[in-house]
């Protein structure tokens, strides 16, 4: 399994750095379109672009290629769904020309990407949000009622029952077998996890000893599986387990918890990732054209649900030659467009960027340029 891991980023490095090595020659543009947008035409751009990275992404990842490529007749999107610092390491090193990742970059990172992406370095926009549920497999139960504390306790081991007190308590209707609990985590670096345990830190801080990371913590008990389809697949065949997936890949065969958020509980819903979003902060030190933003996981806002992920489109503010500019900024228009958004909603059930972050994310992108 590692060797065929291994051969799947190889190939996406190859075939990016092919894409980049021919973008001086295959992204035909017409004439001042300058890459902002779109024809319904279908003339607007022609060439491929190449990117990996988010895994949660997928389902919005197929709807944006088909709307992008149905506008853009000569246009082709690549992306290898690899994890989000997969997605992030493949950037730096100029493999590809854009990432998926449920985090932002690293001040470390931004600093790599420069020998890349040359002085203007790389950007974070935002371009999907949606909530990470809490999903489990316990036979007769669909929903759930839990607190940080807990939720963060099952997840370190230390309640190894569902039928606990602790769960029992707040779900005094529910009928919890005596079933033993096996939490499922993400095998790979993931910006899944980065922003789950950055939700368990914050929220349940008393309870929660590690420090938000994209890499599980390698002492905690469990199983693991690469990527959000394999932790999901792995709990709907595990009766007793449980794992934190992006709520588009959830099926309706598992339950999932609602969140207990100020004195009420929040179920998953895109509105409710939305609610917490709103109340992001940007991340202080970066250029005007980095949208990275903090998130209050400790809100007590009414229907906001705080174990969210925003994840973001990595881009280089500068590339080599106009006709990669174009294609990635048109790219990039349309995923943060109302059509792209749409599109992305109804493939995933991800909530819609804000019209203040919309046009923030446009203007981010319309400042990519050809480097000099």
């Amino acid at each position: 399994m590692k060797a065929l891991h291994i051969g799947r980023v190889a190939a996406v490095l190859t075939v990016g750095a092919l894409a980049l090595t021919a973008c001086g020659t295959d992204n035909a543009v017409t004439p001042g379109n300058g890459g902002s947008s779109t024809s319904a035409a279908g003339t607007s751009v022609t060439g491929t672009l190449t990117g990996t990275g988010a895994t949660s992404i997928s389902a919005a990842m197929d709807a944006w290629k088909a709307g992008f490529e149905s506008a853009n007749s000569g246009a082709h999107v690549q992306y290898s769904p690899e994890g989000s610092g997969a997605g992030r390491k493949a950037l730096i090193a100029g493999a590809v020309q854009f990432a998926g990742s449920d985090a932002y970059m690293k001040d470390a990172e931004l600093a790599s990407a420069k020998a890349k992406c040359g002085p203007a370095g790389a950007i974070d926009v935002p371009w999907y949000i949606s909530p990470i549920a809490v999903a489990f497999n316990v036979p007769g139960v669909k929903n759930l009622k839990l607190d940080a504390d807990t939720v963060a306790k099952i997840f370190r081991g230390g309640i190894k029952n569902w039928n606990d007190p602790a769960i029992k308590a707040s779900n005094p209707s529910a009928t919890l077998p005596d079933l033993a609990i096996t939490p499922v985590h993400r095998s790979d670096n993931s910006g899944t996890t980065e922003n789950f345990t950055d939700y368990l830190a914050q929220a349940a801080k008393g309870v929660w000893t590690d420090e938000k990371s994209g890499d599980w913590p390698s002492a905690l008990p469990g199983e693991n599986a690469k990527g959000t389809s394999g932790v999901v697949k792995t709990v709907t065949e595990t009766p007793g387990a449980v794992t934190y997936a992006d709520d588009s890949a959830v099926t309706g065969t598992l339950g999932k918890v609602e969140l207990k958020v100020g004195d009420a509980y929040v179920p998953v819903t895109a509105e409710a990732a939305a609610k917490a979003v709103d109340e992001a902060k940007a991340v202080p030190g970066r250029n005007a054209n980095d949208l990275s933003l903090k998130l209050d996981r400790t809100t007590t806002t009414a229907g906001a649900y705080p174990a969210v992920l925003v994840s973001y489109a990595v881009f280089c503010g500068s590339y080599a030659d106009a006709n990669t500019v174009d294609l990635v900024k048109a790219f990039g228009n349309y995923a943060v467009s109302d059509a792209g958004q749409k599109a992305a909603a109804d493939a995933a059930k991800s909530a819609p960027l804000s019209a203040a972050l919309a046009a923030k994310a446009k203007a981010a992108i319309d400042s990519i340029t050809v480097a000099k």
